[in-house]
């Protein structure tokens, strides 16, 4: 056979054989395949966990995160923290701050559509909102307000006991605000605590220290009445108050003094009557000061006559341990507690900041079972007022608010954010872990959704799982960040 033949016989090979490829990779229309970019065997991982980090050193806040964190069943060396919905415990009713005075003064100052954009930012619900959904409020004046006043404050020497000239007019920058705040969310929860009661009804004639007279508390358990109508009347619903704000601090201007049993006996005997008998239920809790005097609270509702009226307590973290809380708990579990402020000093950093407040305000107090988390305070000026004489001088608001113009976010619109955002009101905390540093908590929202809050105390990068069941998910988190972590 000569070689011509032979050639001739493999170009019909080879022919016979491009014909047979072309016909497998064409699809089953026959369209042509793109046999230069075959499909991958293994499609790309897709993320069961969306991921938004604050780190310490600034460089990332509140940012969403395009990592891909998926659950899957093989297991690993790195530390666990196995989150469990089958144990609940509290039912959240939610995060935010204290909207002080001076709060209100410097976000009215802004310009209109300024302004509506950053309610609509704190109080909305859409992706760029931090959906804040608790605040508390002074009654009359707070140490953040730019002078103390109360809503009946007389000259020298007179009393007012018929209240006839209770007014809230000193306080309409507030009340105008909330109307503001709640139109945008109507579900808005908000407490109300006084830094003090009028003068005339003090046995000390003085916006700071003095305790309330006796003869006093029937008309001062009218004017919480009256206050909690005229607001009613004004749109402005309060779900839960405290008789005295830190009342074992007289120092402050303005302030009162209040022993348990003087709490106590004006709970039963004047405050808690008065309001149930005037068809209002707004929830009564008591203390509202530091976790280093549970007894405080504990005397109150050890009362019998008063405990029907009182829902539960509430704390500060200026002294004392977080666990305090679950001390409360323990000695009266059909009780609630709350957590209502811890401030921002304006003389810490960022990263110190973040993880304390984490650590303690948002995942401590939730751990042990307190039903919100607030911060204190929700704005103030460049100069970290208005302030009264004798007010805090290094109270560093969520947001700093200069000139009417300018809105510089602070730690503690993360601090708060990294909980608001994520676990609506209604929402419950569930059963999980503390690995080794990885302080956390977790929570099942109203429509279904897994939220793991976690920040690494530690002093270095941390790799772990997120265990739920018998999958892991891996991810990492640097020294002092924090990161929510939210699945289905």
């Amino acid at each position: 056979m000569n070689h011509f033949y032979l050639s001739k016989i493999t170009r019909m090979v080879v022919l016979c054989f491009a014909l047979i490829q072309f016909s497998c990779s064409s699809d089953n229309d026959g369209n042509t395949a793109n046999i230069s970019n075959p499909e991958p065997e293994n499609p790309a991982a897709t993320a069961d966990v969306t991921f938004w980090l604050t780190k310490s050193d600034e460089s990332v806040k509140l940012k969403k995160q395009s990592d891909i964190i998926s659950f899957k069943t093989e297991t690993n060396t790195f530390p666990s923290i196995t989150v469990d919905e089958s144990q609940t415990f509290q039912t959240i009713d939610g995060f935010g701050y204290t909207l002080t005075g001076g709060s209100a003064d410097v976000i009215n100052a802004l310009d209109a559509s300024k302004k509506t954009a950053l309610l609509e930012e704190l109080f909305g619900d859409s992706d760029a909102s931090i959906s804040v959904s608790y605040l508390r409020i002074s009654v009359g004046a707070s140490d953040l307000n730019a002078a103390p006043f109360t809503y009946n404050d007389l000259p020298e020497g007179e009393a007012d006991t018929d209240l006839s000239e209770f007014s809230l007019e000193k306080d309409s920058g507030v009340i105008s605000l909330l109307q503001e705040i709640l139109a945008i969310n109507p579900d808005l929860k908000i407490m109300a605590s006084p830094w003090t009661a009028p003068v005339w009804m003090k046995d000390n004639n003085s916006f700071i220290g003095g305790s309330l007279r006796r003869e006093y508390y029937q008309v001062y358990a009218d004017y919480w009445l009256k206050y909690l109508q005229e607001m009613q009347a004004a749109g402005i619903t309060i779900d839960a108050l405290t008789p005295q704000n830190e009342p074992l601090h007289g120092g402050n201007n303005p302030s009162m003094y209040m022993e348990a049993t003087d709490q106590t006996d004006f709970i039963k005997n004047n405050l808690g009557p008065t309001l149930r008998e005037a068809g209002f239920e707004t929830k009564i809790i008591a203390y509202d000061h530091n976790c280093d005097n549970p007894n405080y609270p504990i005397t109150v509702m050890s009362d019998e006559k008063a405990n029907p009226f009182v829902d539960g307590a509430a704390f500060h973290l200026y002294a004392g341990d977080i666990r305090a809380l679950s001390t409360v708990h323990n000695a009266f579990p059909d009780k609630n507690v709350y957590f209502t402020e811890q401030y921002n000093s304006s003389e810490d950093d960022f990263g110190g900041t973040l993880r304390y407040h984490v650590n303690n305000v948002i995942i401590g107090s939730m751990r042990n079972w307190s039903k919100n988390a607030l911060e204190w305070n929700l704005a103030n000026d460049a100069d970290f007022g208005p302030h009264t004489d004798g007010g805090c001088t290094i109270c560093k608001g969520a947001l700093t608010i200069s000139g009417g113009e300018t809105v510089n976010r602070n730690v503690g619109y993360y601090i708060v954010a990294h909980a608001s955002k994520f676990i609506p009101a209604g929402s419950v905390r569930i059963a999980s872990n503390v690995a080794g540093s990885l302080q956390n908590a977790a929570f099942i929202t109203p429509n279904g959704k897994k939220v793991l809050l976690v920040e690494n105390d530690g002093n270095s990068q941390t790799t772990f799982n997120i265990q739920v069941g018998d999958e892991f998910a891996i991810t990492t988190l640097d020294a002092g960040a924090v990161g929510t972590y939210i699945w289905e």
